[in-house]
């Protein structure tokens, strides 16, 4: 199986929607007090998953490649994945809500939804169906003890 446009530029549009939605919509602005505190901390917990969830697929000798998950060759649930199968994609949903709220329109929530939704989609369900055939018995398992996303 090969999926044809990668997770990480799916973020990137969904961003520049954000963007768009934040610079040309007449409404939905909103600030209080520690609001870029608050997006720089989340962009730090991003940072943390993505590395962590990165370094556990390394160590497995397993591919992170979103786009061929039919090349992985070990199902990792240990770790930072005994708490969430998609922590990378858990990684971008972070960094499209540390941007959200440093534009500073709450509409951009709505944006941040859509991609959790297309994700699920269009990636993770193709991913889950790779894995439970790859996987079988173990991959339903897992299913059950860790939570898709957090």
């Amino acid at each position: 199986m090969k999926l044809k446009i990668p997770p990480i530029v799916v973020m990137f549009i969904f961003g520049l929607g954000m963007y768009l939605l934040a610079k040309f919509s007449p409404i939905g602005y909103f600030d209080f007090y520690g609001r870029l505190p608050l997006a720089k901390t989340l962009v730090g917990i991003m940072v943390f998953v993505l590395l962590v969830s990165t370094f556990q697929f390394l160590k497995a000798r397993t591919s992170i490649d979103p786009i061929k998950p039919d090349k992985v060759t070990s199902l990792v649930t240990s770790g930072i994945y005994k708490y969430s199968r998609n922590p990378m994609y858990l990684a971008m949903l972070l960094v499209l809500l540390a941007w959200g709220l440093y534009l500073g329109n709450a509409f951009n929530v709505l944006l941040a939804a859509g991609f959790v939704s297309f994700i699920n989609t269009t990636q993770i369900k193709l991913e889950e169906g790779v894995l439970g055939k790859k996987f079988g018995k173990d991959y339903t398992l897992y299913r059950k003890k860790a939570r898709r996303w957090f």
